[in-house]
C-alpha cells in the first residue's frame, strides 16, 4: 500500500472517531417539528396566568397526566395545567398529538420563586424522567412524549442550560432533554386537566411514592406557625390553606366526599406518629390506635381526644351511618362503626387519608408537635 493510501486510511479512521465522539457527547435534543427549519406558530393559549412575583416554566416529561400530578404537589407551585407545546400546527387535538403532530405533551407550571427556585424545580422534574430516552417515557413512545424545558423568560435559559450540563455529568449516556423558548402552547381538553385527581387509578409513569414525598413537603409548608402545643386553640382553616389543598383533599374535607378505598395515602401506613387535620394542623389520631381493618381506609379504635371530633347521623345513600367531623375546623373526616376490635373498645373510626396529614415520630419535634411526643414513651 502506498504512503498516500496509508495516510488516507488513517485519516478516515481519525475522522470516524471524531464524528463518533461528537455524536456521543452532543445532546440528542429532539426537534419540535419534523422539519427543523419549519417555523412554528407563535401562540400561547392557556387559562392560568401568573400573578406579580410569580414565575412560569413549561415542562415536557412524557405523559402529561403524571407530570401535572407531580408538579401540583411540589411546594411553591401555585398552579398547573396541561397542554401541547412547540408543535408545527395551531390548536391541535389530543388525537392529532397522539398521531405525531409534533407537539410535546407539557405542563404549564406557575410557581413562587421565593418558595422554590427554578433550579430546585428542575431537579424535581429530572427525578420524574429518564433524561436519556428519546421520544419515550415509561411505556409511552412517540414524539409527543419527548422531554423538554420551554421558557418564557429569556433569563431562565442560562439557568436551564447550566442545570442540564450538571445533569449530564451524572450520566454516561447523552441526555435528550430539549431546552428552547416556548413558541406555542395550547391548553389541552378539560378531560385531561387534573386527570389523575379525577381518575385516581389512572396510568402514571411517575413514581407515586415520589409524588407522595413532594405532597408531604408541601403540606408541611402550609402552616407557617409551627407551634402545635397541647394548649393551642384551633379554629377554622385559613383561606390560603384551603386554596392550597389538592382536589381530593378539598372534596373530602369540604364536600364530605369519599376517596377510593385502598388507593389512598395512609391505608398501609403503620409507622409511629400522629395524624393531624390537614386543614388546621390539629392532632386527631395516633398510630398507637391504628389497626388494619381491611376496609380500604385508615382505621383507628379511638381519637386522641374525643373532644376534638363531633359525630352526627348521616342518612346519605339511604344508609344509616355516623359521620365524623373535626370539631374545630368543621372538616369531614369519615365515619365511625361499632365493628372494631372488641378488646380495644369495639369502635372503628374509618377516616379518609385526604383529611389527614401524617407526621412521623422523628419529625414531630421539628414540625412543632414536641408536646405530643410523650404519647410514645
Amino acid at each position: 500500500m502506498s504512503g498516500r493510501k496509508i495516510f488516507m486510511s488513517v485519516l478516515a479512521v481519525v475522522v470516524a472517531i471524531a464524528i463518533g465522539t461528537y455524536l456521543s457527547f452532543t445532546p440528542k435534543n429532539i426537534s419540535a417539528s419534523k422539519n427543523p427549519v419549519q417555523s412554528l406558530p407563535e401562540e400561547i393559549i392557556q387559562q392560568n396566568q401568573k400573578a406579580d412575583g410569580e414565575a412560569e416554566i413549561y415542562l415536557a416529561g412524557g405523559c402529561f397526566w403524571g407530570t401535572e400530578f407531580l408538579m401540583r404537589n411540589v411546594p411553591g407551585v401555585t398552579s398547573v395545567e396541561v397542554g401541547y407545546a412547540n408543535g408545527p400546527t395551531s390548536n391541535p387535538t389530543y388525537r392529532e398529538v397522539c398521531n405525531d403532530s409534533g407537539h410535546a405533551e407539557s405542563a404549564h407550571v406557575i410557581y413562587n420563586p421565593d418558595t422554590i427556585t427554578l433550579q430546585r424545580l428542575l431537579n424535581i422534574y429530572y427525578k420524574s424522567i429518564d433524561p436519556t430516552l428519546v421520544n419515550q417515557q415509561g411505556k409511552d413512545k412517540g414524539i409527543q412524549y419527548r422531554t423538554g424545558i420551554y421558557f418564557s423568560n429569556p433569563a431562565d435559559e442560562k439557568i436551564i442550560k447550566e442545570s442540564l450540563q450538571d445533569l449530564q455529568n451524572n450520566f454516561f449516556k447523552t441526555i435528550a432533554v430539549e431546552c428552547a423558548p416556548i413558541k406555542n402552547f395550547y391548553r389541552a381538553e378539560e378531560e385531561h386537566q387534573e386527570y389523575l385527581i379525577k381518575n385516581p387509578n389512572g396510568y402514571c409513569h411517575v413514581s407515586r411514592t415520589f409524588i407522595s414525598e413532594q405532597a408531604k413537603e408541601k403540606a408541611a409548608q402550609d402552616f407557617s406557625n409551627k407551634d402545635f402545643s397541647r394548649n393551642r386553640v384551633y379554629g377554622k382553616p385559613d383561606k390560603k390553606v384551603l386554596e392550597d389543598l389538592n382536589e381530593m383533599q378539598l372534596a373530602v374535607t369540604q364536600n364530605a366526599e369519599t376517596e377510593p378505598p385502598y388507593k389512598n395515602e395512609y391505608n398501609d401506613e403503620f409507622d409511629e406518629g400522629i395524624y393531624v387535620d390537614v386543614t388546621n394542623g390539629q392532632p386527631l389520631f395516633s398510630s398507637k390506635d391504628k389497626f388494619d381493618s381491611a376496609c380500604g381506609w385508615p382505621a383507628f379504635t379511638k381519637p386522641i381526644d374525643k373532644n376534638t371530633i363531633v359525630e352526627r347521623k348521616d342518612f346519605s345513600f339511604g344508609i344509616d351511618r355516623t359521620e365524623v367531623r373535626a370539631k374545630a375546623s368543621g372538616s369531614h373526616l369519615g365515619h365511625v362503626f361499632d365493628d372494631g376490635p372488641k378488646e380495644l373498645g369495639g369502635m372503628r373510626y374509618c377516616i379518609n387519608s385526604a383529611s389527614l396529614r401524617f407526621i412521623r415520630r422523628e419529625k414531630m419535634q421539628e414540625e412543632g408537635y414536641g408536646d405530643w411526643l410523650d404519647m410514645f414513651n
